[in-house]
C-alpha cells in the first residue's frame, strides 16, 4: 500500500483548505504503518525517526529527502544526528495534515529502503 501512496504526487495545498479530520487521519495512518501522530505545538504532525550505520549516512538520507521535498514543494522537519535522522511532515498553511503529508511520508520510506 506504501509505494501506491509514494507513487502519487502533492497537489497545491491551499490556506483555505482544510486539515484532514481524525477519521481520515487514522485511515492514511494504516497506509504508513511506522509512522506515529505527535501533537507538538497544538498541531498534529506525522514522525518518524530512521536508523543509520553512522553521521555521513544519516546526511546523505537527510539530502535526500531535501531533495525530495524541494521538488514536491513541500518541507518537512529534519532532525540528523550520528546514526539517526528524525522526520516531521505536517502542512504549515492549514497547521494540521494534508494527503500530502501522508504522501510524502512513504516517499520518504522508500528513501529510507534505498539508503539502507
Amino acid at each position: 500500500m506504501t509505494t501506491t501512496l509514494s507513487s502519487q504526487t502533492c497537489v497545491p495545498c491551499k490556506g483555505s483548505d482544510p486539515p484532514l479530520s481524525p477519521e481520515e487521519i487514522e485511515e492514511m495512518r494504516t497506509l504508513i504503518a511506522n509512522w506515529q501522530i505527535v501533537d507538538k505545538d497544538s498541531i498534529p504532525k506525522l514522525s518518524r525517526s530512521y536508523k543509520f550505520s553512522n553521521f555521513k549516512r544519516a546526511l546523505a538520507f537527510t539530502q535526500k529527502v531535501g531533495e525530495a521535498a524541494e521538488q514536491a514543494g513541500h518541507h518537512p522537519m529534519l532532525i540528523t544526528e550520528w546514526g539517526r535522522v528524525s522526520v516531521f511532515w505536517w502542512t504549515h498553511t492549514i497547521n494540521g495534515l494534508h494527503q500530502n503529508d501522508f504522501i510524502m511520508a512513504a516517499k520518504t520510506d522508500v528513501a529510507y529502503e534505498t539508503e539502507a
